[in-house]
């Protein structure tokens, strides 16, 4: 890089040279400009056998000249410093400062200061430290300021200009420019070796992620390391899914660090005649989120699967939610979805959704769906509103509300004559994988998440203030609703058909589109009941062999009451894996398979993730439906909490919110509750009418009561179960 660029990029202060300030800044950009940039490079260091496999779908970048502000009010002169990636000016009151300025004085009074900064190979971003005036999210900005200038030389103070409240990820230090983020590190070392041909196989416990290094690495010649998530893939020298092949011509010892990080259990060393190591270790690499949420039981199989699968979500939680961390390692919006019900549960990590939902959007104009993927363009809209819904994060859904209409724009111009969504040319339907899941025709599935993501835009609308976007929105998805039961509710099966084929109804019944209307209350109480028992327990509808629909299917067993049922599936399910000898959940298992048939995907012995964050539903689960916490007002407002033991002797936990933790103990005798947020509603049946000291007790109808949780007080209740 030349000199000049160099002094442009960075300023040459040193941030501990500066006093103490009362307020702190960070590094900011234009709003999703860094999720996009960072995401294109995270996705972009998958491989295959040391290939680059690049993503099926467009890639967007980040805007290359981006105009940043803010209006101040000082009591007093200030002197700001001023740190930036790229090349910029700088104005204050619209009268530019000459140079490329490091440090600058602002009067006393009221002011706005400007910076416009270009850069090409990263995204503009600022960082700006005065003793009042710091960079953040309060700051605006825009990638195209629309000035105009008359004959005279005046600048317009009418440009039309639309401005967005500035991104950031809060970072902190000046020095450490955001194109050099990376997530932290520690070291670990293998608990077990046995020598393999010249080299050795190196067991490092469990399945995890991060980088080998080489410690003591001398010779020349040729070194070969193999990955396996199971120790038969390390050792398949020609079939396993990520390797490194290295040249090596070191005349002296020295310690090597590979490039890309992978995901491993089992590490195959296998240097050549003429190269040696001393030994090889990891830098671990995870993304430093709290754990906050939890979950004990009297069933210990039961925590040994909340152990794991919060495990497995941590693995998957990197600079944003990702699928499975062997192999593609990239933002798949219905994995996503899910890990942010996980998320709920769990760290409660805002920013890591928010981040999320803004790369997989990308930008204008949209020319296809979320990972071509129609199911996941509505899982898309599902997670603003459920991330509002948990946060009461209002701001972010109006910033992010235009993007949201434009992509609905494209969706609402690819119905059928029928006003339906069908395949056309560019989509990929999902739905799961399944042998023998027919994609053909109107299928039901998509049309329930359309009026899903419909219902969504009609409430996010209404956040925005676009009450005309609300009417509708609102209008679009009640018709849609009306037209699904009028075309797929077959009465004789007492179940949506899967789908319609030349405007017939094809006899299929699966358990997709059914247990979705269920959790998303679509269907009567009748309904309901019918199709729990004809489809959801009905072994003569195709079962569900991956934890990613596993999700929902439980989900919906549970919305009706079945925790003692789902109590000994999650057991027989995410148990068998664990008899299996399984450090983490994988992304799909079968228990009819045997051995290495459970190793295999996609026609490759190795292809099956057996670390994908779909496997760790049992957090979500076990938070929402036995501890029985969720918000009925967003960010926890209000709440309710409604614990169903399904089974087990007791049980505890802490579900996280904005504000604090709300704490439950249950077992067949007590409750006992407290919260640091909110307003609850405590639901409990008990046989006879419950005893707490000091606490009111509503009786509702027989044998169901409720007592009101207030914030900051604690509660014990007995009952009978």
């Amino acid at each position: 890089m030349k000199k000049l660029e160099k002094i442009l990029l960075i300023s040459v202060f040193l941030y501990s040279a500066f006093p103490t300030f009362a307020q702190k800044a960070s590094w900011i950009w234009y709003p999703g400009d860094f999720d996009i940039y960072m995401s294109n490079v995270m996705q972009n260091r998958r491989t295959e056998r040391g290939s680059f496999f690049p993503v099926f779908w467009k890639m967007d970048s980040h805007y290359v000249l981006v105009d940043f502000h803010k209006e101040f009010n000082l009591a007093q002169a200030e002197a700001v410093k001023l740190f930036v990636e790229g090349t910029y000016n700088v104005k204050i009151d619209g009268q530019a400062i000459s140079g490329f300025p490091k440090t600058i004085q602002i009067p006393a009074g009221k002011h706005k200061l400007s910076l416009k900064v270009y850069n090409q190979a990263h995204v503009p971003a600022i960082f700006v430290q005065g003793k009042t005036i710091v960079s953040d999210e309060t700051w605006l900005s825009t990638f195209e300021d629309k000035e105009w200038i008359d004959a005279s030389g005046k600048t317009s103070d009418k440009s039309g200009t639309t401005f967005l409240s500035a991104g950031s990820w809060n970072m902190t230090d000046p020095q450490i420019l955001p194109s050099q983020f990376k997530l932290p590190t520690v070291p670990l070392s293998a608990i077990n070796k046995a020598n393999i041909n010249n080299g050795y196989l190196s067991d490092f416990g469990k399945e995890t992620f991060g980088f080998i290094k080489i410690h003591g690495l001398k010779g020349k010649g040729k070194l070969n390391i193999y990955y396996g998530e199971s120790r038969e893939e390390a050792l398949s020298t020609e079939k396993c899914e990520t390797l490194d092949a290295l040249d090596i011509d070191l005349s002296a010892k020295r310690d090597s660090v590979m490039p890309l990080s992978k995901a491993f259990r089992y590490v195959n060393f296998q240097p050549e005649n003429g190269v040696s190591a001393d030994s090889i270790s990891m830098l671990y690499e995870y993304a430093p989120v709290t754990e906050r949420g939890s979950f004990r039981s009297s069933d210990t199989e039961l925590n040994k699967i909340y152990d794991v699968a919060k495990y497995t979500f941590h693995l998957n939680t990197r600079e944003f939610f990702i699928d499975g961390i062997k192999r593609d390692r990239w933002v798949w919006s219905g994995d996503a979805y899910q890990s942010y019900l996980m998320n709920y549960y769990s760290f409660f990590d805002a920013p890591t959704v928010k981040r999320t939902l803004l790369a997989q959007r990308g930008k204008d104009p949209v020319t296809a769906h979320i990972n071509t993927i129609m199911d996941y363009s509505f899982y898309w809209f599902l997670g603003i509103y459920d991330y509002y819904k948990y946060t009461g994060d209002q701001k972010f859904v109006q910033d992010i509300y235009p993007r949201m209409q434009s992509l609905m724009a494209y969706i609402d111009g690819r119905k059928n004559k029928n006003g339906l969504l069908e395949w056309m040319p560019g989509d990929w339907i999902f739905i799961d994988w399944a042998d023998k899941l027919s994609k053909d025709g109107e299928v039901s599935f998509e049309q329930l998440l359309y009026a899903r993501s419909l219902e969504t835009m009609a409430l996010c609308a209404k956040l925005a203030n676009d009450a005309e976007g609300a009417s509708k929105y609102n209008q679009q998805a009640k018709a849609l609703k009306d037209k699904i039961f009028e075309l797929y509710w077959n009465q004789n099966k007492s179940a949506l058909v899967h789908s319609r084929i030349n405007n017939q109804q094809t006899d299929n019944v699966t358990r997709y589109a059914n247990m979705f209307g269920i959790f998303f209350d679509y269907f009567t109480p009748e309904q309901k009941l019918a199709v729990k028992k004809n489809v959801l327990l009905n072994n003569n509808i195709a079962k569900i062999t991956t934890p990613y629909m596993r999700f929902y299917e439980l989900e919906a067993l549970c919305a009706m009451g079945e925790q003692s049922y789902v109590l000994k599936e999650m057991k027989t399910y995410w148990g068998g894996m664990l008899a299996l000898g399984a450090t983490s959940f994988w992304e799909e298992y079968n228990p009819d398979k045997k051995g290495a048939e459970h190793l295999a995907m996609y026609g490759r012995p190795f292809g099956k993730s057996l670390c994908h964050a779909w496997g760790a539903s049992p957090i979500y689960l076990l938070g929402k439906y036995y501890l029985g916490v969720k918000p009925t007002a967003p960010g926890y407002e209000s709440y309710t909490i409604e614990p169903n033991l399904g089974g087990l002797e007791w049980m505890e936990g802490k579900v996280p919110t904005s504000n604090g933790d709300i704490s439950i103990y249950c077992s067949k005798k007590e409750i006992r509750v407290s919260s640091a947020t909110g307003t609850g509603t405590l639901k409990i049946q008990s046989k006879t009418k419950p005893i707490a000291k000091g606490v009111e007790i509503k009786a509702l109808t027989k044998g169901f009561y409720e007592v009101k949780i207030e914030k900051g007080k604690n509660y014990s209740i007995k009952y009978t179960a």
